[in-house]
């Protein structure tokens, strides 16, 4: 709950402030190397060229001549470099109640004039502060800076990874994805690049924008806060105007001068004079050593301009930690004060700013579009033309179930009728007692199971007694006759129904393996319900011929039956998911419909499958793997995708783990390609198998995966490895404590491969966890099978 909370508000913030951090991250780029730009547009007045034996004006020298040619403006202050190449500075009344700034040539005394281009950054330092518009600019860039510290602190709660001390996981940018999948990983991993230096941006520059927070930062440190005119040490005019400044005293600044040399030595990289504004004030020194940590690293020196004594020296290397950080808020603020390497960083990210904006829009936006389409699509479904009200449940293992409770609710409504698709893990009794019709798909699995996502539905409604006079319904139950408890669930489901008074439409439709022609009779008695025309069987059908590429076999010399990898060209136009199904037609007569699970992805370019021949009692190869196993480069494959929702990823980034036998590692393959495309590392893969040297599947992909950290743990079982035979629900014993731990995250188990092995596992679980618990990973669906 909290994180999906979070996740509403980040991105709620994130769009709502998200224009405004962007132009303050580029404005705030632009300031970066103001200094720089300053002098490179200004050469000739920033900077002179210092004339051969010359020597650089005294201060009084220097303000002797210079008070001719600035008029009728006061001269406030001085500032020196000791830089031979550095213009001196000279601040005079006008411009703002801190005066302006004008340049001098030290040597000559000769004036400058202005830096061309200081309007710009001054407009550039108002948009960065307060957008430009005075105080509701302030107010809303205050905001936006608290927004920025809650975004990138819940921004790092959301992404956390499962494997916090795997690097990739944290920095590494998946170049293969697409669509929304790259723009989150852009997001969430470009965000972490840059999270510190946004979280320092923002709590530094938030001293700026709210007094009570400055205040609170000098009381930790024991001081008072000074005033402060911001960045750059200039604010505008009062709303009054300019203040007017009395004249300011005379005084000799050489014997101060030489005062303050006394004090520091040459020691000094700058140096500011600030003279005076009445009788009896001191002369205010700021210097910069040459060894500061900064360049604005700032020692604080009075003098008393009659004696030159020193009244108070502040030196920046005397103070405490805390307020050295506290007189370094905006070295701190700009990168600075790490040195060029921190503000190249600075820079990088201030200009980074705008790509959270575009792609948080973008994400938000596709997410929009996506609920969007699929409300149209309800609404389109549920519309109706005065047509009878349908509720159409379903119970899938595989996806089939769930894609003909699809098909049957679009031959409904195209009858005119308002359809609700529903899983019977979402039904409740409360549910039917509403409802006068329905159709129930449901399928059986193995020898008279309920599927996995029904289990709860059979506890909760069919373990209950339900008054369902009212109610009418219908009927499909798929099944396999090779299983002595045939269509078990179904009937199961259809005796509860005639129990509780409900009453059947027509008898119940039993298939057989995707029996063409029952499904047939399915389709007409629906349309004589609907008054809808029934669709022709060949359009459900839908194969389609794909071209084998390649096949190679797995387990050479292996006792068991051979492993074949087949590679199949995509035909246009065809896309699956990772977990989903494919279902090829052998050529012989009567063949019906084999599925295998799909081992690679739509990405990887081809389908690859993992086909074991199999062989029947009598000694012959299997009907379908027989034939595949011996085809040759160029054979057309009559296949067709099938949607397999009960086995597909979770849509955020738990951990999984994985747990098959033999080729049932197709499925799980396919899973953990998906996974390490996503960037999701928080994967344990335990696989069993006959023989280590011979029967190790995939030996390289998955050793070299367990190497880079895609694989957090990687367990294997060989039965004929070592003195007494082990499998892989002994290794999921061995390691009960880390299985706990992994299902209390939050873990997601996936189990693929032989029923045999499946029961094994669901035995060893029950026994490490309990029944209850087993059942409750069943109704979250945090246990998924797909077993053959």
């Amino acid at each position: 709950m909290l994180k999906k909370i979070l996740f509403q508000l980040h991105w709620l913030f994130g769009i709502s402030a998200g224009l405004v951090l962007a132009v303050m991250g580029v404005t705030g780029a632009t300031l970066s190397y103001q200094g720089e730009l300053l002098r490179f547009l200004n050469p000739g007045v920033m900077t002179v060229e210092a004339p051969q034996g010359a020597r650089a004006l005294s201060p009084d020298e220097l303000l002797e001549r210079l008070r001719g040619q600035v008029g009728q403006r006061q001269v406030l202050g001085l500032t020196l470099s000791s830089a031979q190449e550095e213009a001196a500075q000279v601040i005079v009344s006008g411009g703002g109640p801190r005066g302006e700034t004008l340049y001098a040539d030290p040597y000559s005394g000769d004036l400058l004039g202005a830096a061309r281009g200081l309007g710009f950054f001054r407009l550039m330092m108002q948009v960065h502060r307060w957008l430009a518009i005075g105080d509701t600019g302030k107010a809303i860039t205050g905001a936006s800076t608290l927004i920025l510290v809650f975004l990138c602190l819940s921004g790092l709660y959301l992404r956390w990874p499962r494997r916090t001390g795997d690097w990739r996981a944290w920095l590494s940018l998946d170049w293969s994805r697409r669509g929304r999948a790259f723009l989150w990983s852009l997001h969430a991993v470009a965000g972490t690049w840059v999270l510190l230096l946004y979280l320092l941006a923002a709590l530094t520059g938030l001293s700026w924008s709210y007094d009570w927070y400055r205040q609170g930062l000098f009381a930790l440190a024991g001081e008072t806060a000074p005033p402060h005119g911001g960045p750059g040490g200039r604010r505008g005019p009062p709303p009054g105007g300019e203040q007017v400044r009395p004249a300011a005293p005379a005084i000799g600044l050489d014997p101060l001068f030489q005062a303050f040399r006394r004090e520091v030595g040459e020691a000094y990289r700058q140096v500011n004079l600030t003279l005076p504004e009445r009788p009896g004030q001191p002369l205010q020194v700021m210097y910069v050593a040459p060894d500061a940590e900064h360049p604005r690293a700032i020692n604080r020196l009075s003098l008393d301009v009659v004696s030159g004594a020193p009244l108070k020296h502040e030196r920046y290397a005397d103070k405490s930690l805390p307020q050295r950080l506290l007189a370094s808020l905006y070295p701190l603020h700009t990168g600075e004060y790490f040195g060029q390497p921190g503000r190249v960083l600075m820079l990088l990210a201030s200009l980074g700013m705008p790509l959270f904006f575009v792609t948080g829009w973008q994400l938000y936006l596709d997410r929009r579009r996506s609920r969007r389409a699929a409300r149209e699509a309800q609404q389109a479904l549920a519309a109706s033309t005065g047509g009878q009200s349908w509720l159409v449940g379903f119970a899938s293992q595989n996806g089939f179930a769930e894609r003909l409770a699809w098909q049957a609710a679009g031959q409904l409504q195209a009858g005119g009728a308002a359809v609700q698709v529903r899983s019977l893990a979402q039904l409740e009794a409360s549910d039917l007692r509403g409802t006068e019709r329905a159709l129930f798909v449901v399928s059986t699995f193995g020898d008279g199971e309920a599927p996995d996502s029904a289990r709860g539905f059979v506890r909760r409604v069919l373990g209950g007694d339900c008054e369902l006079d009212h109610l009418q319904y219908a009927l499909l139950g798929l099944g396999d006759r090779q299983y002595q408890r045939f269509c078990a669930f179904a009937r199961q489901l259809d005796e509860w129904l005639q129990d509780q008074g409900a009453r059947r439409l027509f008898a119940p439709v039993e298939v057989d393996s995707g029996d063409a022609a029952a499904l047939q009779g399915w389709r007409e008695q629906l349309g004589r319900l609907s008054g809808s025309e029934p669709p022709v069987a060949l359009e459900e059908e839908g194969f389609t011929d794909w071209t084998l590429l390649a096949r190679e076999c797995l387990n050479p010399s292996s006792t068991a039956e051979p492993v074949w990898r087949l590679v199949l060209q995509i035909p246009d136009g065809q896309r699956w998911e990772a977990g989903d199904l494919v279902e090829i037609r052998p050529p012989q007569a009567g063949a019906l419909p084999r599925c295998y699970s799909a081992a690679s992805l739509k990405e990887d370019g081809v389908l690859e499958l993992l086909v074991r021949r199999q062989r029947r009692p009598d000694g012959t190869p299997g009907l379908c793997s027989g034939w595949l196993c011996e085809l040759a480069p160029g054979a057309r494959v009559p296949l067709r995708l099938r949607a397999n929702s009960g086995f597909r990823l979770p849509a955020d980034d738990r951990s999984l783990l994985l747990i098959g036998n033999g080729a049932g590692l197709a499925g799980l393959r396919g899973l953990l390609r998906e996974r390490i495309r996503r960037g999701q590392n928080r994967n344990w893969l335990i696989f069993g198998e006959r023989s280590e040297a011979h029967d190790f599947l995939c030996r390289e992909e998955l050793l070299a995966w367990q190497a880079e950290g895609r694989l957090a743990r990687l367990d294997l079982a060989f039965s004929t490895n070592e003195g007494h035979k082990v499998y892989v629900q002994d290794r999921l014993r061995e390691s009960a404590d880390v299985l706990r731990g992994w299902l209390a995250e939050g873990a997601v188990i996936y189990l693929c491969g032989s029923r045999g092995m499946a029961s094994g596992v669901e035995a060893a679980l029950i026994e490490l966890l309990g029944s209850a618990e087993v059942e409750r990973l069943r109704d979250e669906q945090r246990l998924r099978r797909d077993l053959f």
